[in-house]
């Protein structure tokens, strides 16, 4: 990601929980263009800025985002689930599920779309339908991560608990 002269600065791994919601705005930036492309899009071929930019998208939701998972599933939910919050996590780790299926469905578009120059009207819809389905998905489930799971697991878990999350944050990304 670039610089933004004035931006607030990602969080560290000293702030696990702060890493995990600078990512819901990467994933909510990455799905944004994902979604525009395929609505802006619609009928002709794409133009080698949209190629460029639905591949960097595809691209960081395939690191960037599986390591989100990860870093929620191997972290932050076993932590949780360990003082007997085992609210919620479940069903998150079943989104994700649910959002991984929907994200090979869209890449496996945009790449005939690529390949073929134009998609016909019925995966034109499909991509249209499954961008959508992903944005809400995604809204819901950002959104109750950010004001019931990290709250929650903030007043929860230990110092200690979240220091060596961050070190397996920081682990994965050595």
């Amino acid at each position: 990601m670039g610089v933004q002269i004035g931006a607030t600065p990602d969080a560290g791994f000293d702030d696990p929980l702060g890493m995990l919601k600078d990512c819901h705005r990467r994933i909510e930036q990455f799905l944004g263009i994902l979604c525009l492309v395929a609505e802006r899009g619609r009928g002709r071929a794409l133009t080698e800025e949209e190629s460029a930019a639905v591949q960097a998208a595809v691209i960081y939701f395939h690191v960037g985002g599986q390591r989100h998972n990860a870093d929620e599933e191997e972290s932050l939910f076993p932590r949780m689930r360990a003082t007997g919050d085992t609210e919620d996590t479940g069903e998150l780790e079943h989104e994700h599920r649910d959002a991984a299926v929907l994200h090979a469905r869209v890449e496996e578009l945009y790449a005939e779309w690529m390949a073929l120059g134009a998609l016909d009207a019925g995966n034109r819809d499909e991509l249209a339908a499954a961008t959508e389905g992903l944005k809400r998905l995604y809204a819901a489930h950002i959104e109750r991560e950010e004001t019931v799971v990290f709250p929650r697991a903030a007043r929860t878990l230990g110092a200690d608990a979240i220091a060596e999350m961050g070190r397996e944050f920081k682990a994965r990304r050595a």
